[in-house]
């Protein structure tokens, strides 16, 4: 991309944005868990991520998708991915973790947590927590709104495991014009740590 035409996709997306947005309007999805946003099972096969309502791939702002395969169970692969205040630890993505009410940094069903990633502070909290299967959590901010979900797919020995991101707002879209490819290679990364914990503790 020349830089005229990065430019010139900057004041179309600024001039998509409104003011009001700009300077911390409503978010432009309902929190998952809301009366107008219940996270509800829509008849997704077991293969499928349950994408809440605007969460969906095809209406987000920004989104990657990054699997990988792992020659472990489900059940150790979900062990690993659940103990979030041991992710810095290996996980140059993640820093300054901290699960919310917990005495053992491991995430549990409807619990927060607070984090750095991306070179922002969020609080996430957790929607869906069905083990060894089902990982999701959703981050707000006013310029930003994420939903992050995990999917261990058994297969054969080992699983298959899917970790996909739906974002939506002003930052999401400056995300995909200047650094389309960063959240895609940290991903890549975080897949290849766990499985590098997992298949070591497996042999």
């Amino acid at each position: 991309m020349t830089r005229a035409s990065a430019i010139d996709r900057v004041r179309r997306a600024l001039a998509g944005a409104s003011l009001f947005g700009l300077l911390g309007g409503c978010a432009s999805v309902e929190p998952v868990g809301s009366a107008e946003n219940p996270l509800v099972e829509r008849g997704v096969g077991e293969n499928e991520i349950n994408w809440p309502l605007g969460y969906k791939p095809e209406e987000a702002t920004f989104f990657v998708h990054n699997e990988i395969e792992i020659e472990a169970p489900p059940q150790r692969v979900w062990d690993i991915l659940v103990q979030a205040q041991a992710w810095p630890s290996w996980y140059e993505g993640a820093s300054d973790v901290k699960v919310i009410g917990s005495d053992d940094g491991v995430l549990r069903a409807d619990q927060a947590f607070t984090w750095r990633t991306m070179d922002m502070e969020f609080t996430s909290k957790i929607k869906e927590f069905k083990a060894p299967t089902r990982l999701s959590w959703e981050s707000r901010k006013t310029l930003i709104q994420g939903y992050h979900a995990w999917l261990i797919i058994p297969s054969g020995e080992g699983c298959r495991v899917i970790t996909d991101e739906s974002q939506h707002g002003f930052l999401a879209s400056m995300q995909g014009i200047f650094i389309p490819n960063k959240l895609r290679r940290l991903h890549d990364v975080w897949l290849a740590g766990i499985k590098k914990k997992a298949e070591r503790v497996a042999l």
